[in-house]
């Protein structure tokens, strides 16, 4: 065996045994334990070359070796493919999402499912569909320079945004916008406002253009929260555990699983590899989630919505890759077949 291939081989022996064991590995352990053909003295040198190439490094004084994110990468991108779950696991799978109940409680399933495969945290984005429509509209001038805009949905939900004006709005501009706003907006989803704002914007008169960008932002921004996303969460209770796994502090990643936004702008950018995979490694993430992996995978029929795990870096990556990816197909495939 050439040097490039063996010396892979000794970062996958290094990467599945500190995975296995959170022990630094040594030259003497990898032989023992692993069938590389090549005496201590050889694979002492592929360690070393390893350490220089930065895939490799000694924690403190150790006479062992962990691997960094960049030999996670590179560990990770040699997986070319991702074996299938046990027949045990796809059983359990199974069984938890064809149980019955609704939307809701099959997205919760999923999670702990997810959670459970992994030993990780499962998170999944949860695309918020408001199938309400929009009733009426109602613009109003609370002062000079003041104006409120309200939003009433076919479920009854009342939604307001009071605003600046750059200047005095005269009552009949007021109205008219609203009349025109309303023509183009009644019976929409939020979700479909914003091309009925579009089509009634190419419709203002020049002279009441800027009065109604003010209307139509602030419209905009009452029909892009009933768009957010959100995450389910499940398995925090796993990553508690793993605290020695994390040099600083686990703190700042607990926070930015609660906070939710930098997850799903971190799942919103991922992007899928050959495999049907995303996958971010300690440093490839910024911030919060920096010592912290994320693996994902994207579910349902062109929703282009996540579902993953976060952990420590130290992790099985092909046995979370198999399930990430098994589980998203299988409710791909359930959420296919709703009507």
């Amino acid at each position: 065996m050439s040097e490039q291939p063996r010396r892979m081989q000794v970062l996958q022996a290094i990467v599945e045994d500190y995975v296995s064991s959170r022990e630094p590995v040594g030259s003497k352990a990898l032989v023992d334990r692993h069938h590389l053909g090549v005496s201590s003295a050889t694979v002492r040198n592929d360690m070393a070359a390893l350490e220089e190439e930065g895939l490799i490094v000694a924690p403190h004084t150790s006479s062992g070796r962990i691997p960094t994110d960049k030999g996670y990468r590179l560990f990770v991108d040699q997986i070319s493919e991702v074996k299938p779950l046990s027949a045990a696991e796809r059983r359990a799978v199974q069984t938890l999402l064809d149980a019955t109940g609704d939307f809701n409680e099959m997205m919760a399933r999923t999670v702990r499912a997810l959670a459970q495969l992994t030993n990780q945290v499962a998170v999944l984005q949860y695309p918020h569909v408001d199938s309400s429509t929009i009733r009426h509209l109602e613009f109003v001038s609370l002062a000079p320079n003041r104006a409120l805009v309200v939003v009433i949905l076919s479920s009854g939900q009342v939604d307001q945004r009071a605003f600046h004006l750059e200047a005095e709005a005269p009552e009949t501009s007021v109205a008219a916008l609203k009349q025109l706003f309303l023509r183009y907006l009644d019976g929409l989803t939020p979700a479909q406002a914003a091309d009925g704002l579009r089509l009634a914007m190419a419709e203002v008169p020049a002279e009441d253009r800027a009065l109604a960008l003010g209307f139509a932002a602030h419209l905009d921004q009452v029909f892009a929260a009933r768009r957010e996303d959100r995450i389910i969460m499940s398995g925090t209770a796993n990553l508690a555990r793993s605290t020695g796994d994390f040099p600083l502090s686990i703190g700042p990643i607990l926070e930015a699983l609660e906070e939710q936004v930098v997850l799903l702008r971190l799942l919103t950018e991922m992007e899928q590899d050959v495999r049907g995979l995303s996958v971010r490694i300690g440093s490839e993430n910024s911030g919060s989630l920096a010592e912290a992996s994320v693996i994902a995978a994207v579910y349902g029929p062109g929703a282009g919505a996540k579902l993953g795990v976060v952990g420590p870096t130290r992790m099985d990556y092909p046995g979370t890759m198999t399930a990430v990816r098994a589980v998203a197909r299988y409710l791909s495939r359930i959420l296919s077949q709703q009507p």
